[in-house]
C-alpha cells in the first residue's frame, strides 16, 4: 500500500462542507445504483442537494458523527456513523455502524479512506460501542478488500427478489 497522504486533514464535518458532501453523497448514489438499479435509489432530481440535506439533518447529533477528509481546503472524502440502539429485528446488540464512506477518486489507495474509519471507530468506541459494522455492496469489490483488510467479517448477507417476480416451484 502507499503511504498515507500526509496533507490530508482528518475533522469533524461543518455547515459549509455540504454542498461538497452532497456531491460525494451523490456519487455514492449513482455506484450503488450502477451495481443494481433496481435495488438502490435512483439518481434522480438533484440528488446532490438532496443529499446534503440529508446530512445537513445529521450535524449535531449526538450519536451520529461525520468526519471529512480535506486536501488544500477541499473536502475530498466524508466518513458518517452513528450509534445504533439494540436490535431485535436485526439480532444484534447495540452497535457502531458506519452508513457511508467515500473518498474522491484521485486520492483513493492513499490511506485516506483508512483514517476517516479509524476516526469514526474511535469515535464510535469512545460511547460504548462494543462493535462496529457496516455494509457495503456485494459489487463493491475494493471497498469490501479494504474493510476486510480492516478487520471487518462478513456476517449476514442480503438478498433481494423485486416484487412481482414469480417464485420458481
Amino acid at each position: 500500500m502507499r503511504a498515507v497522504t500526509s496533507d490530508i486533514v482528518i475533522r469533524p464535518a461543518e455547515r459549509g462542507d455540504l454542498p461538497a458532501l452532497g456531491r460525494l453523497g451523490a456519487a455514492l448514489v449513482r455506484m450503488h445504483h450502477g451495481f443494481d438499479e433496481r435495488r438502490f435509489m435512483a439518481p434522480i432530481g438533484d440528488i446532490e442537494a438532496g443529499y446534503a440535506w440529508f446530512l445537513g439533518t445529521q450535524l449535531g447529533a449526538a450519536d451520529i458523527v461525520l468526519f471529512v477528509a480535506v486536501r488544500a481546503d477541499t473536502v475530498v472524502g466524508y466518513v458518517y456513523a452513528g450509534i445504533e440502539p439494540e436490535s431485535w429485528k436485526e439480532l444484534r446488540g447495540p452497535a457502531g455502524f458506519i452508513h457511508d464512506i467515500i473518498v474522491e477518486p484521485e486520492v483513493r489507495g492513499h490511506g485516506v479512506a483508512r483514517r476517516l474509519l479509524a476516526a469514526a471507530s474511535a469515535w464510535l468506541e469512545q460511547r460504548g460501542a462494543p462493535r462496529v459494522m457496516l455494509w457495503t455492496a456485494e459489487k463493491n469489490i475494493g471497498a469490501r478488500r479494504l474493510f476486510e483488510g480492516l478487520g471487518f467479517r462478513a456476517t449476514m448477507i442480503e438478498m433481494t427478489r423485486e416484487s412481482g417476480e414469480p417464485i420458481p416451484e
